[in-house]
This record gives C-alpha cells, sequence and structure tokens, in this order.
C-alpha cells in the first residue's frame, strides 16, 4: 500500500496596522514563489523521491486569498503520524512575525516545518551571523532554506520523510541554472483566486544594476540565469491547457534578459499563428526603449501593461541610491514609447530620500503630473528592507531602525530620515495619493488613454484601485484585493481578540460603507470615461506630457530645470550626445 506525504505550501500574508491577516476574496498579486515550489514538488513527486511506495500529496495554501486553518492542517497531519511538511515559501520580511506566528502550533504539534524566501536568503547572504531575528526561527525548530529550490527540494523532502531536517540549508553561495527545470505551475483552482486569473514565471533570475535599497541583485545575483525558450512555451501551453491565459513575467528587469527576443517571438508565433489568447505584464528598466525592436515585440506579445523602475526624478536621490542606470533625460522618451503602443505604464516612486522634503515631493509629483505620460504610479516609502545594502549599511554603523519587521512593507517609516520627522515622511507619504490621483488628473489620464488607443475601461479600473486603496483600506494597492475578510481570531499575538457584538456589526458596516464609497467614485468615473470616449475628437487630445520629445525640451520643462542635479545630468548627456555624433562623424 501506498503512503502518504503531505506537503503543505503556505505563501504567508502579513497584519495590518490594527494586527489581523491581510486576506481577500481576490487578491491583487500571484505568487511566483509559491507556483514555483508546486511545480518543483509535482516533479519530485513525479520521479518518486520518497520511494516507490510513497504519494507526496500537496496542498498549496496563499494567504492572501486563503485562510490558513491552523487546526484543522494539524489533525490532517496528526490523522497522518505527521508524515509530512510545512513549508513557508516566500516569505518576505514584513511577513517574517506572522510566519513564526504561524509555526508555533505546527511546531507545537510535532509537525515539520521549514521555512524559505527573500528574509532569510537576504538576511543570510549580507549578515551571515543569523542577525534580524532568524535565530527565533531556530529556537522554533523551524528548518530554515537560504537560496533556491531547484535541485535542493529533493533533499529537504527526504530529510523531513526520514526526520533528520537540518537547521539551516544555506545554499547562497550555489546560485543553480534554471534553465530545464520545472517551471512555475499552479492549478487554475489557486490561479482563478486572483484578480483577472494571472498566474505567474520568471524567465529569467537576477539583474546586472546595483541599486543600493534593492534585495533581488543579492538573493538571486547580478549575473542572468535563464529559462529556455522551450522551458517558456511548454509552461504556457501547459496553462492555457487549463484556461489561463494571463501572466505576470516576474524578472526584475525583463529586458535584460538575453533571451527575451527568441521568447517573444515565441510568444508572438502562438498568438498570431495560432490565434491563442495570451496577455502579458513585464518589469522593465527606463533605458529599454533603446533595446531596437524591444517595445514593438512586447505589443506584439500580448504585453499590455508594464511596470517601470521609475524611482524618482531628482538625479541626486538616484545617484545616491546607485541608481545610475535611470536618466531623467531618458523617461518622456521611454514612455511616449510605449505609450506609442498602446500599452499601460505603471511605475514606481520612491518617497524619502535623503534630499526629499514634504515640499520637494509635492513639487515632483505635480511635474510628473504635468510632464510624463504615466498612467499609474506607485508610492513606497524608501525602507532598508533586510538583504538590501542599505540595511546591511545602517545595521553595521549601529543606526536605528524598527525592530517591528512586520512594518518593512514599503509602508511604513523604519528608520530616521535627516530632513523630516517620523510623522511628517508618513503624512507625505499617505498625501502623495491623493495629490497624483485628484479628479482632474485622473480624468487627464484617460484623455491620453483615449488618445492613444489604450483601453479606457481598463485604466478607469486602475485609477480607482490606486486612488482608494490607502485612503479606505489603508493598505498598499499591491496589497489589496476584492472584499476585506477579517477573521476575528487572526489576529497578532499580544492584541485581545475583539468580543463578536462589537466586530462583526463593525465589519459588516464597513464593507457596507467601503463598497459603497467605491461604487460612487467608479460610477462618477465611468460617466466621464464614457464622455471621453463619445467625443469623435478624442484621438486629438494633446497636452505636455504627451508631446512628442524635441531638442528644446530640456530649456522648457521644468523636471530638467528643477535644480542644479538636474542641470547637470541634462548637461552630461549633451555631452554624451556631442561625443557620441563627433565619434560617429570622424569614423564615416
Amino acid at each position: 500500500m501506498s503512503r502518504i506525504f503531505k506537503l503543505v505550501l503556505i505563501k504567508p500574508s502579513h497584519y495590518d496596522d490594527d494586527g489581523y491577516v491581510i486576506r481577500w476574496f481576490r487578491s491583487m498579486i500571484p505568487s511566483n514563489s509559491l507556483a514555483s515550489l508546486f511545480g518543483l514538488a509535482l516533479d519530485s513527486n513525479a520521479r518518486r523521491v520518497l520511494g516507490e511506495n510513497v504519494e507526496i500529496e500537496i496542498v498549496a495554501i496563499d494567504e492572501t486569498n486563503t485562510r490558513v486553518d491552523v487546526p484543522a492542517i494539524v489533525a490532517s497531519f496528526r490523522k497522518n503520524g505527521n508524515f509530512g511538511l510545512i513549508g513557508l515559501v516566500g516569505v518576505q520580511s514584513n511577513q517574517y512575525p506572522h510566519s513564526l506566528d504561524l509555526a508555533k502550533p505546527f511546531r507545537d504539534a510535532g509537525i515539520p516545518v521549514a521555512m524559505g524566501g527573500f528574509h532569510v536568503s537576504g538576511c543570510l547572504a549580507m549578515l551571515p551571523d543569523l542577525h534580524v531575528d532568524l535565530q527565533q526561527a531556530l529556537d522554533l525548530g523551524i528548518s530554515l532554506f537560504a537560496g533556491e529550490a531547484e535541485d535542493r527540494l529533493d533533499q529537504v523532502l527526504i530529510d523531513a520523510a526520514n526526520g533528520t531536517l537540518k537547521p539551516l540549508y544555506n545554499y547562497m553561495n550555489d546560485l543553480p541554472s534554471i534553465e530545464g527545470t520545472p517551471p512555475p505551475f499552479l492549478p487554475a483552482s489557486y490561479v482563478t483566486k486572483t484578480l483577472g486569473g494571472n498566474t505567474s514565471f520568471d524567465a529569467g533570475r537576477g539583474c546586472p544594476f546595483q541599486c543600493s535599497f534593492c534585495t533581488i541583485i543579492n538573493v538571486q545575483g547580478r549575473k542572468s540565469r535563464r529559462r529556455s525558450p522551450d522551458d517558456v512555451e511548454k509552461l504556457i501551453r501547459e496553462n492555457l491547457a487549463q484556461g489561463i491565459h494571463n501572466y505576470f513575467i516576474t524578472d526584475d528587469n525583463f529586458a535584460r534578459n538575453r533571451d527575451w527576443e527568441i521568447i517573444l517571438d515565441r510568444i508572438i508565433e502562438m498568438r498570431e499563428r495560432e490565434g491563442l489568447w495570451i496577455g502579458l505584464m513585464v518589469q522593465v528598466d527606463t533605458l529599454c526603449h533603446k533595446i531596437p525592436n524591444f517595445i514593438e515585440k512586447c505589443k506584439r506579445a500580448g504585453v499590455s501593461r508594464v511596470f517601470i523602475g521609475l524611482e524618482n526624478i531628482n538625479p541626486d536621490n538616484l545617484m545616491g541610491a546607485k541608481k545610475r542606470q535611470n536618466k531623467i533625460t531618458e523617461y518622456r522618451s521611454m514612455l511616449l514609447a510605449w505609450k506609442g503602443q498602446g500599452i499601460i505604464t505603471y511605475a514606481g516612486y520612491i518617497l524619502g530620500f535623503p534630499a526629499d522634503t514634504a515640499e520637494s515631493i509635492r513639487r515632483d509629483i505635480q511635474i510628473v503630473q504635468r510632464e510624463l505620460p504615466l498612467d499609474i504610479l506607485e508610492f513606497f516609502f524608501l525602507t532598508p528592507l533586510p538583504g538590501s545594502e542599505d540595511h546591511q549599511g545602517l545595521f553595521r554603523k549601529g543606526v536605528a531602525m524598527d525592530g517591528d519587521l512586520n512594518k518593512y512593507d514599503l509602508e511604513h517609516a523604519v528608520t530616521a530620515h535627516p530632513k523630516m520627522s517620523q510623522t511628517e515622511w508618513e503624512d507625505i507619504y499617505r498625501e502623495a495619493w491623493s495629490l497624483f490621483y485628484t479628479p482632474e488628473h485622473m480624468l487627464t489620464v484617460l484623455k491620453r488613454a483615449a488618445a492613444t488607443g489604450v483601453r479606457t475601461k481598463s485604466i478607469a479600473k486602475l485609477l480607482i484601485w490606486f486612488s482608494t486603496s490607502v485612503s479606505i483600506e489603508n493598505v498598499h494597492p499591491l496589497q489589496g484585493g476584492v472584499i476585506r475578510f477579517r477573521n476575528r481570531f487572526d489576529r497578532r499575538p499580544g492584541m485581545a481578540i475583539e468580543p463578536a457584538w462589537k466586530f462583526y456589526p463593525r465589519e459588516a458596516w464597513n464593507l457596507v460603507a467601503k463598497t459603497s464609497k467605491l461604487v460612487f467614485l467608479l460610477w462618477k468615473l465611468e460617466r466621464q470615461r464614457r464622455a471621453i470616449e463619445a467625443d469623435p475628437k478624442r484621438k486629438e487630445y494633446m497636452d505636455e506630457a504627451l508631446t512628442p520629445v524635441a531638442d528644446d525640451d530640456t530649456d522648457k520643462l521644468e523636471m530638467f530645470n528643477q535644480n542644479e542635479a538636474a542641470k547637470h545630468a541634462v548637461q552630461h548627456a549633451h555631452r554624451i550626445d556631442e561625443l557620441t555624433h563627433h565619434g560617429a562623424a570622424a569614423s564615416a
């Protein structure tokens, strides 16, 4: 008779400011870590790594859309003689405290638990002496896994089955090739719990740049490691077979994947020759438009949305964070190239660089609104995430940082700022959303969309989402979802369980009030959208941001004249241009 090894993979959420686990009916972002581990586990089971008579029963739980029923899981393991493993996967720093709280009852019941993700890997990459609370996990008997699980998951499963799990599996100095390895995969029943039924995959890992606030370069390395185009085509076809059409390519910078063109050509052929419906979202850098045919082929391959690490428009801030690849003189050309293909542009924008003040942030947001054709702007605190160079530097200098890792979600100030108090910094963060997403500017974004061939219905939904998540739900839009589910008992230890008579009426009222407000705002924006679409001259709309790049932009636009750093960046760009053209002329 075959024996069942239970493998429960949990992608944990984290606590909100009231101590409740953040969970939704439908969540926003699919978890590529969960999909990666699920795909690897399927392969391990198919190869019978635990023996011919052992079947690995795999359950995946994304806590952002599914409650972790701890008593039910403990009971199922007990019936199975605790033969199995709980895997806490993709754990970020802000999810680490809740992950420990999840793990404790499992460990108390004698169930093996292993934890991996960016927090464990980043800490051991930058501070290898088990700093940043990793000892707490070891004290609970949790096995820590640092690095990537390709070609390593088998050993963890075997050790768990034999009762010989090691306290630490550290592969940070040995990043594996991912070509030919089992790709990320989740059954459709899990994927449908995300908005739009999106799933994800990484076509490659690693980033060549050196941004000091980034953890990816220290966890996944700076050398590109890629799946083959055959691998990518195979995983897309497997997902299409189960009715999944939309994909988020999670490469930190898909434009720097050396196989980007071959991969896009494969997808273009599937779309154009076979008529397959495939939609993509990618992440890129601000110089991607200089790669011949890149943006055009993205469009043909089904890219409808692109996320760009803009981060800031002050060159001093960019240089201070080692974001040298971002050139403000290229921002408009790059964004207009995406707009020219009718693709929705998202950009991240960091608040709290050393030169920032509340007033400078207000000014910069106005410049972005007026001069850059961006659809969606996402604001983040400059956060010294464990695993980043910023965190390593502050830690070694003994600079005070908040001891509550739950706050390291890019939505809280966790260290001091040289020019703003914590209150000022937090206030301008919340204000930034309302400053950018004014009713007037949202109308402008809709007009730009109609003029450039972007679907205004899609833009309207995104505008409502990003303009209200912080003000209504008090969470970043990327942590948002549809219909918030709070469980009265899923509260952070040390915080009181509220009585039923108080909790349930309040939650019911909040649901009605929030939904009513969202419906009203959507109705109001929808009326404006329809009026724009009905305008026969909508394609003729033009404003400063949509105006084609001209030689005198650097004289006229405020972005290039806001401070000495901006003027210096312009002068440097002019010198490079002159040298380039002079060199070309000389060689001719």
